[in-house]
C-alpha cells in the first residue's frame, strides 16, 4: 500500500502539541495543557516535525535546544524528545524520515551534538546514536540505610514552595553541573515548568512534590525533590519515598541531603532513579549492596558535526591517532580523521582505528573507552596500542550523569 506521508516542520506554537501527540498514545491518552507547559515554551515550532497523512498527524518528534556539560566544557546539543509513530502506521519508514529531517535540521543549526533518552535500546543506533552513559536505580529498605560512618549534620533543612525554590535550587545545581558531563543547563523557566512544577499527571500514584533545601549558615548547599508513595498494610507502612533528584554542592552536602531523605519517617523504603554509577552512596552506606543498584542505559549521544563536537570537549596530550569513521546516515562525518590534542581534522594517513559514528558517541562523555569498545568488537584496532592512545586524547572526567529525562 502506497501512502502519501509528508514530514512537515512546525510554523507556529499551535503546531507543537499535534506533533508530539502520537507518542502520548503509548502513555494511554493525549497531551494535556499541563503537558504542553513542559514543551511549548522551550521548543521553537520549527524544531518539531509531524508526519502527516492527508493532513492527519500519524507521527512526530521534536528537539530542545540544550547546553550540555561535556568533559572540560559545554556544548550545544539538540535534545530529541517525544518521538512516536501511531501503531496504525508502524514499520513504514516514517520514523527514519523523521530522523532524517531532524538531524538535517540540527546540522543546519550548527549544533554539534544530538542527545536523547531511548525508549527502547535497539532503536537509535541505526541513526548514529551511541550509548554514552549508564545510570542506576536504587531501592533500599529502612533497615539497611545506615551510613558506614555516621555523623551529625550542621545544616538546616526547609521545605519550599514552587516559586521560592527556583533561585536556591538553581544556585546549587549550577555549582555542580559543570563538573559532571551529561548534565544540562537549566533556565529559570525550565526549573519552574519542568523540575519544580507539580501537575497531577506527573505524580504516578504518589503524593505532592516536596522541595527540600539544605543550607549551611544561610547559604544553599543541597536540595532534594521527592514524593511520598504511602501505603498501609495492617496499620503499618509499606510505602516508600521516591527521590526524584538529590544534589549536594560539596561532599558534605551530598552526605547530608541523602541522610535527610533516607531518614524520612513512616515509610518502609527509599527509591531513586537516574543515579550515576560512581555515586557516593556506594561508600556512604554501610551495606551498599542493599541498595539493589540496577544499572540500565542512560544518555545516548550522536555526533552531528564531528570536528566541532571534539573541539568542544577537553583533549589530552599524546600522539595523534587516525580513525576511519563510517556514518551512512550523516555522511559528512564519514572518512578518516586525525584525532590529536588540537582537535579533529581530516586526514589522508593510514587508519589506525576504525569504527562507526556510534562508537564516538559512546566515548564522547567519558563513560566508555575505545579499549572497552574494541573489546566488544565495536572498534577495530588496526594498529596495536591505538585504542589506548585514543583514550589518552579523549580523557574521562568521571561517570557521566544526566539526572533528568527530557
Amino acid at each position: 500500500m502506497t501512502l502519501s506521508i509528508d514530514i512537515v516542520a512546525g510554523n507556529a506554537p499551535e503546531d507543537i502539541l499535534p506533533a508530539i501527540s502520537p507518542v502520548w498514545h503509548y502513555f494511554g491518552g493525549a497531551p494535556t495543557p499541563q503537558d504542553g507547559d513542559r514543551f511549548v515554551p522551550f521548543i521553537e515550532p520549527s524544531r518539531t516535525f509531524a508526519a502527516r497523512e492527508n493532513g492527519t498527524v500519524v507521527g512526530g518528534c521534536a528537539s530542545f535546544p540544550l547546553e550540555l556539560s561535556v568533559p572540560g566544557g559545554t556544548a550545544r546539543a539538540a535534545g530529541l524528545t517525544v518521538v512516536g509513530v501511531l501503531p496504525t502506521h508502524r514499520r513504514r519508514g516514517i520514523m527514519r524520515r523523521m530522523m532524517r529531517a531532524q538531524l538535517d535540521d540540527v546540522h543546519q543549526r550548527g549544533e554539534p551534538l544530538a542527545i536523547l533518552w531511548a525508549s527502547e535500546d535497539t532503536i537509535y543506533g541505526q541513526f548514529g546514536y551511541g550509548m554514552a552513559s549508564v545510570s542506576g536505580n536504587i531501592d533500599v529498605a529502612k533497615s539497611d540505610n545506615a551510613f558506614a560512618r555516621p555523623s551529625d549534620s550542621r545544616g538546616a533543612f526547609s521545605i519550599l514552595g514552587e516559586s521560592e525554590a527556583v533561585v536556591p535550587f538553581a544556585d546549587v545545581y549550577d555549582r555542580v553541573r559543570l563538573h559532571h558531563p551529561g548534565m544540562l543547563a537549566r533556565s529559570a523557566d525550565w526549573w519552574r515548568h519542568r523540575r519544580l512544577a507539580d501537575p497531577e499527571s506527573r505524580r504516578q500514584g504518589g503524593g505532592v512534590l516536596n522541595r527540600a533545601l539544605l543550607s549551611y549558615d544561610g547559604r544553599p548547599m543541597g536540595y532534594a525533590l521527592y514524593r511520598v508513595h504511602q501505603q498501609l498494610d495492617a496499620g503499618s507502612t509499606s510505602g516508600y519515598v521516591n527521590v526524584i533528584e538529590a544534589i549536594g554542592a560539596t561532599p558534605e552536602a551530598t552526605r547530608d541531603i541523602w541522610r535527610f531523605v533516607l531518614d524520612i519517617d513512616w515509610v518502609a523504603r527509599t527509591k531513586a532513579m537516574l543515579l550515576p554509577v560512581d555515586h557516593p552512596l556506594f561508600f556512604l552506606l554501610a551495606r551498599p549492596r542493599e541498595m539493589k543498584f540496577l544499572v540500565h542505559d542512560g544518555l545516548w549521544v550522536r555526533l552531528v558535526d564531528l570536528p566541532a563536537a571534539i573541539g568542544a570537549r577537553r583533549r589530552g596530550e599524546g600522539a595523534p591517532v587516525v580513525i576511519e569513521i563510517t556514518d551512512p546516515f550523516c555522511p559528512w562525518n564519514a572518512g578518516r580523521w586525525r584525532l590529536s590534542a588540537a582537535g579533529a581534522g581530516r586526514s589522508t594517513g593510514e587508519a589506525e582505528l576504525a569504527c562507526d559514528i556510534t562508537a564516538l558517541g559512546s566515548v564522547y562523555l567519558g563513560g566508555f573507552t575505545f579499549r572497552q569498545l574494541a573489546g566488544a568488537g565495536r572498534v577495530n584496532e588496526i594498529r596495536e596500542g591505538a585504542a589506548a592512545r585514543a583514550d589518552t586524547l579523549l580523557p574521562s572526567g568521571g561517570a557521566p550523569w544526566c539526572p533528568e529525562i527530557f
